[in-house]
């Protein structure tokens, strides 16, 4: 695989990010804890290749805490996930940020493997917040990936603290 780069999102990628977030989340809206985000307005990076995205994690900063919103590879298993997950803790370290979180749903076993094995901690089970959540934001299936329904958010963090 050719070499690919990670750049911060610019005013111009607005709309490929909006796209690639209504692909893999029904709309750009993106909800956890009960709170409603626009994610393609947020901050982010992208990974590019040959002038082509082929990543993409957005985020939030909220006092001394960095929430990633989104974070999508569309190549795996060559680092893309890796590399964008780099960016913002980084970015959230040099924003002096204390701790790094990201909610992510029951069925997605892919994320909790990916951020457990970079070292993030399960904090949190929010049982049946979904329920909650489809209020704020239709577009969430009832039943997710593999068949399994969707009920509750998982929290895990990273104390950024740790690295100083």
């Amino acid at each position: 695989m050719k070499p690919f780069e990670i750049r911060p999102l610019s005013k111009g990628d607005q709309a490929w990010v909006a796209s690639l977030l209504g692909k893999y989340y029904g709309s750009a809206r993106m909800v956890t804890r009960g709170k409603v985000y626009q994610a393609d307005e947020l901050p982010g990076f992208a990974a590019v290749q040959d002038d082509k995205p082929v990543g993409l994690v957005t985020y939030r900063i909220e006092g001394n805490e960095c929430e990633i919103t989104s974070l999508n590879s569309l190549v795996k298993g060559v680092g893309i996930g890796s590399a964008l997950l780099a960016a913002v803790r980084d970015g959230a370290t040099l924003a002096k940020c204390q701790r790094l979180w990201v909610i992510t749903t029951n069925d997605n076993t892919a994320a909790l493997r990916f951020y457990q094995k970079r070292g993030f901690l399960l904090v949190a089970v929010y049982r049946n917040a979904l329920e909650h959540s489809r209020r704020l934001k239709s577009e969430i299936p009832l039943v997710g990936i593999d068949g399994i329904p969707l009920r509750d958010e998982i929290e895990l963090e990273m104390k950024l603290s740790d690295l100083f």
